[in-house]
């Protein structure tokens, strides 16, 4: 495992060793379909703005591609019947494709629901829940690290009244902040990704909004795709981010499907931002601190760093993302100060820790037995001045969707 020494958010925290190629280990899953496959037959006629069955799509109308990535893949050989079609065919003829020497699949063994043997009933939200767009922005949500559960996350989103039974934005004015980590260990990564692209346009159309942070694992996905087996330099000898990726439960499935407008726009996510007196971040660490002293710096600086495509730079970035903990212990409440002073905010929620290994429930980054209590709710902590959202979906904890502010 390779390791590096935390870097210092202006002396305020201790120095700690942390994994920067493993971030979190989950246990071995076994491959299976999602619950959102077509099935045989026509696909349904649905409209939205990432239904590609009724017309050939067309990339340069899609407002979420740029300019094509000089480093992304061969355009990808599946279309999706759907916005959540299931997984394609990973070989010729349906057959599973070769898996890789070394490949370890990290889909959770679960009982899958499929969507026929359930009566669809519409959800409409909580009477009150929603003002209208006269009276200002709607409430505000937060969505812990979701890694390609995209079943929980349908649940989840519609427990809160946010979604329908079809997946629709139904929140109105509403607005949802999702903190990183769309894809990697979970069985359907671009099939999440898919859903936040398309609610973002829904959500925009009622004077809502869905908005998304970069997360470690967008940033190793990506590396994986644009540099591959490039060597790079991890500050304890060689590394790249394809070995990364997989160790750190990169799904096949979803390098297969990952196409030029999923690229451009996890490489456009912020890192940061500061919704209604709290400060959002996908990790509980200072290195937010080396890339700028705004919220606006940060997030160009990022940005520009993803544009040089220097693997080296990127590896640098993705490493310092994956630190944790900064937060907790001794220290851990002047470490959130230090970042509060900085970029405003009354609070911090972040996600990318699991609240069980974050609390010590469990005692390395491979728990999540059935002895690990499970995450009902978010964490607060550093005298209540952070909140965390990571519920541990990959340690079969709950995933979190909380409306802000929260008490604690």
């Amino acid at each position: 495992m390779v390791e590096g020494s935390m870097t210092q958010g202006a002396g305020q925290e201790p120095e700690m060793r942390t994994p920067t190629v493993r971030d979190f280990r989950v246990p071995a899953y076994v491959h299976e379909a999602g619950p959102y496959a077509q099935p045989p037959g026509p696909p349904p006629q649905q409209a939205g703005p990432y239904d590609r069955s009724a017309e050939p799509y067309d990339q340069a109308a899609d407002p979420y591609v740029g300019p094509a990535d000089p480093y992304a893949g061969p355009a990808d050989p599946y279309v999706r019947s759907g916005p959540y079609a299931g997984p394609p065919p990973h070989g010729e003829g349906g057959a599973p494709a070769e898996v890789p020497e070394g490949y370890t699949p990290t889909e959770r063994d679960l009982p899958v629901i499929n969507r026929g043997d359930t009566v669809q009933v519409p959800v409409e939200p909580e009477a009150g829940r929603t003002p209208s767009p006269d009276k200002g922005p709607g409430p505000l949500y937060v969505v812990g690290d979701v890694h390609g559960y995209l079943d929980e996350l349908v649940a989840a989103l519609r427990e809160k009244g946010l979604i329908d039974a079809e997946a629709r934005w139904v929140a109105g004015t509403s607005r949802l902040w999702f903190l990183g980590d769309f894809t990697d260990r979970g069985p359907d990564g671009i099939g999440v990704i898919d859903l936040v692209m398309r609610l973002s346009a829904e959500a925009a159309a009622v004077g809502g909004y869905c908005k998304a942070l970069m997360g470690n694992h967008e940033l190793l996905l990506l590396g994986a795709r644009r540099f591959g087996d490039t060597p790079v330099n991890s500050g304890a000898g060689t590394a790249t981010f394809q070995a990364a990726w997989l160790l750190n439960g990169g799904q096949k499935t979803d390098m297969e499907r990952l196409q030029d407008h999923h690229l451009q726009w996890m490489a456009r996510l912020d890192a940061m931002e500061l919704a209604d007196g709290h400060l959002l971040v996908h990790s509980d660490t200072t290195a937010y601190l080396d890339y700028g002293d705004s919220i606006e710096a940060v997030n160009d600086t990022i940005r520009e760093t993803l544009t040089r495509h220097d693997a080296d730079e990127c590896w640098d970035l993705f490493r310092k993302f994956t630190k944790r903990f900064a937060f907790r212990d001794d220290g851990g409440a002047q470490a959130v100060r230090s970042l509060l002073e900085t970029y405003g905010g009354s609070r911090i929620v972040h996600g990318h820790s699991p609240i069980p290994y974050l609390r010590g429930d469990v005692g390395s980054e491979d728990g999540g037995d059935s002895s690990t209590p499970r995450v009902e709710e978010p964490h607060v902590y550093a005298d209540k001045l952070a909140i965390a959202m990571d519920g541990g979906v990959t340690m079969a904890g709950k995933l979190l969707v909380q409306q802000l502010p929260l008490d604690g």
